[in-house]
C-alpha cells in the first residue's frame, strides 16, 4: 500500500476524483445487476469489491493526498465501497431465492407415477409358527424360557434321567464338541431349558414354554435335518395330574389346527413316567381314509392319526435332580417338533425347502397358513 509522499503534494489523485469514483460505482452496480446466478455474482464481487478492484486500488491512493484532502477522499471511497457491498448482499439474497425455487421445481417427485416396488422379505414359517405357539401359552399365563444351545452332558442327559449307556449319547445321534471327554454338546432337545429353569427357580409353581433350535446327527433329506426346532412345555405345581396335561394339549392342538381331536398312546421316555405319544386326528381326511382304498390320504397314510409329539408326568428323579421335592410337587412336560407342525399345517412335503432360503417358499406357506 502506498504511504504518504512527502516529496509530492498534489491537490488530488485521478482515481479519487468524485466523477471517477461515481463511474466505478456505476460499473460495479451494473455488473452486480447483470449477474444471473451466484457464480456470476461471485465473479462480479471479485472484479468490483475484491482486493484488486478499482475501488480497492483507489483506496490505496488516499495516502498520497495531502493531509487536508484525505478525510474527504476517504469518506467518498468508503461510501462507494459500502454501496457496492450492500448491492452485492441484496443481489445474493435474490439469486439464492431464485435458485432454490428452480432446484425445488427440478427435484419435485410425482407421487402418482407408477414405480417398480422392490420385493421385500418374509418371516420364515418356522419363526412365525413358534411365535404363534408361544402366544398360545402366554395367553394362559405361562412364561417364555430360553437356554443355551451349547450344553453340558449333565443338563442334556444326566439331569433328565438318561443313563450313561443310553443310545442317544452315541456319536451316531449326538453332535459332541471336541474334545468329547469335556462332555459338551449341541443340545439334542430343548428339555435342558426345563432343568435350568427348575434349578434357578427352586420353588414351584413353574409354568414355562421353551422354543428353540436343536441338533442331531441326522441325514439331510426330505424328512430329516441336522438342525431343526422344538417347543417344549413344563408345568410343576401341587396336585398336577395327567388330566391337566391332556387338557393343555387339547387346547394347544385346537389353537394350532382348529377343531381337531387328540389321542394318547402309552410310550416310554426316561424323563417322564407315565409317558405317552400324542396323536392328532388327521385334519385332511378326519379318519375317513382308514380301511377305505377309494379315499387314500397322503397326509396320514390312511391311518387316520398323525404323530405329533411326546409327553408325560415329570419323572420324580428329574425333580430331585433339580432340587424339587416330588412328595410335594408333581408336573407334566411335553415336546413337539415345530418344523413338523409347519408341515402338518401347510401340507409341505420336503424339509429341505425350509433351509434353502427361497423367499417364494416362505411366502407360499405364510399366505396359506390357517
Amino acid at each position: 500500500m502506498s504511504g504518504p509522499n512527502t516529496n509530492y503534494d498534489p491537490v488530488q489523485v485521478t482515481p479519487l476524483n468524485a466523477d471517477e469514483v461515481e463511474r466505478m460505482v456505476a460499473e460495479a452496480l451494473a455488473a452486480i445487476q447483470a449477474a444471473g446466478d451466484t457464480a456470476a455474482l461471485k465473479a462480479a464481487r471479485l472484479d468490483h469489491a475484491g482486493e484488486r478492484s478499482p475501488l480497492a486500488l483507489a483506496n490505496r491512493e488516499i495516502g498520497a493526498l495531502p493531509p487536508q484532502a484525505r478525510k474527504e477522499a476517504g469518506q467518498r471511497v468508503g461510501q462507494a465501497r459500502g454501496q457496492v457491498n450492500k448491492a452485492i448482499a441484496a443481489r445474493e439474497v435474490e439469486l439464492k431465492a431464485v435458485e432454490l425455487e428452480q432446484r425445488l421445481a427440478s427435484e419435485t417427485v410425482d407421487m402418482t407415477v407408477p414405480v417398480d416396488v422392490h420385493p421385500v422379505g418374509a418371516l420364515h414359517p418356522v419363526t412365525a409358527l413358534m411365535d404363534m405357539m408361544v402366544d398360545v401359552f402366554v395367553s394362559m399365563g405361562w412364561e417364555l424360557a430360553e437356554g443355551p444351545e451349547l450344553e453340558t452332558e449333565w443338563f442334556n442327559f444326566d439331569a433328565l434321567n438318561l443313563h450313561p449307556d443310553h443310545p442317544a449319547r452315541a456319536l451316531a445321534d449326538t453332535l459332541w464338541i471336541d474334545p468329547v471327554e469335556d462332555g459338551k454338546l449341541l443340545r439334542t432337545s430343548t428339555s435342558p431349558v426345563q432343568v435350568h429353569t427348575m434349578l434357578e427357580r427352586r420353588e414351584p409353581p413353574i409354568y414355562i414354554v421353551s422354543p428353540g433350535k436343536v441338533y442331531r446327527a441326522d441325514e439331510y433329506d426330505a424328512t430329516h435335518l441336522p438342525v431343526f426346532h422344538q417347543i417344549e412345555g413344563l408345568c410343576v405345581d401341587k396336585g398336577i395330574t395327567m388330566a391337566h396335561l391332556r387338557g393343555t394339549l387339547d387346547h394347544f392342538a385346537r389353537a394350532m389346527f382348529g377343531d381337531v381331536r387328540t389321542r394318547m398312546r402309552p410310550h416310554y421316555f426316561p424323563f417322564t413316567e407315565p409317558s405317552a405319544e400324542v396323536d392328532l386326528e388327521c385334519f385332511v381326511c378326519h379318519g375317513e381314509s382308514v380301511g377305505n382304498p377309494d379315499r387314500p390320504c397322503r397326509t396320514c397314510k390312511s391311518e387316520g392319526w398323525i404323530e405329533w409329539g411326546g409327553c408325560g408326568v415329570v419323572n420324580p428323579r428329574v425333580l430331585r435332580a433339580a432340587g424339587i421335592d416330588p412328595e410335594v410337587y408333581s408336573g407334566f412336560a411335553f415336546g413337539m417338533g415345530v418344523d413338523r407342525t409347519v408341515m402338518f399345517r401347510n401340507s409341505a412335503t420336503d424339509l429341505r425347502d425350509f433351509v434353502e432360503g427361497d423367499i417364494r417358499f416362505s411366502r407360499s406357506l405364510l399366505g396359506g397358513a390357517r
